[in-house]
């Protein structure tokens, strides 16, 4: 076929228009409006994804940054927090299950969005702020030339070809990360083999219905916040689900799982085996009564967590998904597009300014293959070994959050949009957050094995109620961290020291799982990135 382009060079390319590409072109357009700008996308629409919540980084990057706060407010849901739902053998409805989530409505914004919706309206901005579209095209070739122009060809759906040259390319192609699967630097992480299964639901009970309150009426007045429109989690041995609310009344659900643990049940549909598994929980048995999946709308995904072992060089740089994934789990995904996005944005504009590109560079790709570490390490090693236990995982949680607070939360509100592009866990503010999660997390998970094998793990997994008061930038955060810090002081000195000199071990034979009737799905489909 004839290549009927006859672009001359572009200053910068970005492969891929979702949420990190399109915020990409629109921070570099911000710091230079001269710019010249191609974004390449595949389809002719967003096509429905996978709901998605974001958290107090993401929501500052997507209100304070982007400006998307009215957008925010007209087409998606204020989120009220994160809440879970426990569940044991002796827990039989919803009023049983113990809960942790917030006791009043969070203080700090954040937003159940509708991934579609948002990523069209980011893609529009760009595209106003002077960015060209080539829109639906299909990337058949990129070639890198350190230093020189980078080469990328396309077909659209009529047969139209084109190349196009650009100083910079940005990849944004999300899990199918073209430059990290061409040049051997997508790395798996086999050290955390968790799956997913998702869909859109109709008719699931809302969570604050009069129904509910009516059949539920201790249950109800507990909390005097919004529990519709939390990311509301419900945990189990070795997974978790997530029901996050949509406008129109659609409801995203999905499971996250470790295959180390525990795998799907058997059946022919999909969407049939996400409802046996969600069924387990009294909650879900509640909620989905007389719900139904959407036909058509059942993804699953194993060998969630990834990385490049590159970040950026002379002439591109990774973004979004297309750089890593780790788990959906506390909703890193918007985060890591904050920071990739603000991070490749500064990297690209000061190399067109003059600055030296190599330290860049490698400042660059020092600084995220530190962040992913470390939020993996930090956050996810093994935690699906005690996450669906109601002690465990809320003092966790109250950990994990007031951290998160207070060594990252704080560093955009004191700092500005700047300090976006030094990313998490990877400045000098965050390395003894870091650090410390590290700790407790491998501890947790060594308690939580331990009461497997002792046949105490989810002992108050009913009939429990923690009211969580959400955290905020105030004085107050290091006390209410030391408070926290001295419950799980007390746990190491309970039960603790059962595993101070003795690491538990999984059984080999759960170990050893590794029969999965399911493939592997291709890697254009989507990796969940929600609460």
């Amino acid at each position: 076929m004839k290549d009927t382009s006859a672009t001359s060079a572009w200053d910068v390319m970005i492969v891929g228009g979702a949420l990190s590409g399109a915020s990409t072109a629109c921070l570099l357009l911000r710091r230079d409006p001269s710019l010249r700008i191609l974004i390449l996308e595949r389809s002719a629409h967003f096509k429905r994804r996978v709901g998605e919540s974001t958290v107090e980084i993401s929501s500052y990057f997507l209100g304070r940054v982007l400006g998307l706060t009215d957008h925010l407010q007209e087409h998606h849901f204020a989120k009220q927090g994160l809440r879970f739902w426990f569940k044991n053998e002796n827990t039989t409805s919803l009023d049983q299950c113990s809960e942790t989530g917030p006791g009043y409505n969070v203080r700090l914004p954040g937003y159940q969005v509708d991934r579609a919706v948002l990523d069209e309206e980011v893609l529009a901005r760009a595209v106003a702020a002077g960015a060209t579209l080539l829109r639906p095209v299909n990337v058949r070739t990129v070639e890198l030339a350190e230093g020189g122009l980078q080469t990328v060809t396309w077909e659209n759906a009529s047969g139209q070809t084109g190349t196009e040259r650009g100083r910079w390319l940005v990849d944004a192609s999300g899990v199918a990360a073209l430059l990290a699967r061409k040049h051997g630097w997508f790395t798996p992480n086999a050290e955390h083999p968790t799956a997913s299964i998702w869909s859109r639901w109709s008719g699931v009970k809302s969570w604050d219905s009069r129904d509910l309150a009516d059949k539920f009426p201790g249950w109800a007045s507990r909390t005097k916040a919004v529990r519709l429109t939390a990311t509301n989690h419900l945990v189990g041995r070795g997974w978790w689900a997530w029901f996050i609310p949509l406008r129109g009344g659609d409801v995203s659900i999905g499971v996250v799982f470790d295959q180390r643990l525990v795998d799907l049940p058997p059946g022919e549909k999909l969407g049939a085996r996400l409802r046996a598994m969600l069924m387990d929980h009294p909650a879900a048995r509640e909620l989905l009564a007389g719900a139904t999946w959407h036909e058509g709308d059942v993804h699953f995904r194993r060998n969630l967590a990834y990385s490049s072992t590159t970040f950026a060089g002379n002439g591109f740089v990774l973004v979004g998904d297309a750089a890593g994934f780790i788990d959906p789990f506390y909703s890193p995904g918007l985060d890591w597009i904050s920071y990739t996005a603000s991070a490749a944005a500064a990297l690209i504009d000061g190399c067109f300014h003059g600055r030296p590109k190599a330290p860049r560079i490698a400042r660059h790709n020092a600084l995220f293959s530190a962040s992913y570490d470390r939020w993996f390490r930090g956050i996810y090693k093994d935690k699906y070994f005690y996450m669906g236990d109601y002690e465990l995982m809320t003092l966790a949680f109250r950990l994990d959050l007031g951290l998160y607070y207070f060594g990252i939360v704080s560093q955009p509100f004191k700092h500005g949009p700047t300090a976006l592009e030094t990313p998490s866990f990877a400045g000098p503010h965050t390395r003894l957050p870091a650090r410390l999660i590290a700790f407790y997390n491998r501890r947790l998970a060594a308690i939580g094995l331990s009461r497997w094998q002792r046949g105490t793990w989810g002992r108050r997994n009913t009939g429990h109620y923690f009211g969580f008061r959400s955290y905020e930038l105030t004085g107050e955060l290091p006390w209410r961290l030391l408070k926290a810090f001295a419950a799980y002081g007390s746990l190491e000195l309970r039960e603790g020291w059962r595993t101070w000199f003795v690491s538990p071990v999984l059984d080999a034979k759960i170990a050893a799982t590794q029969s999965h009737p399911l493939q592997p799905s291709p890697p254009s489909v989507t990796a969940p990135a929600v609460p």
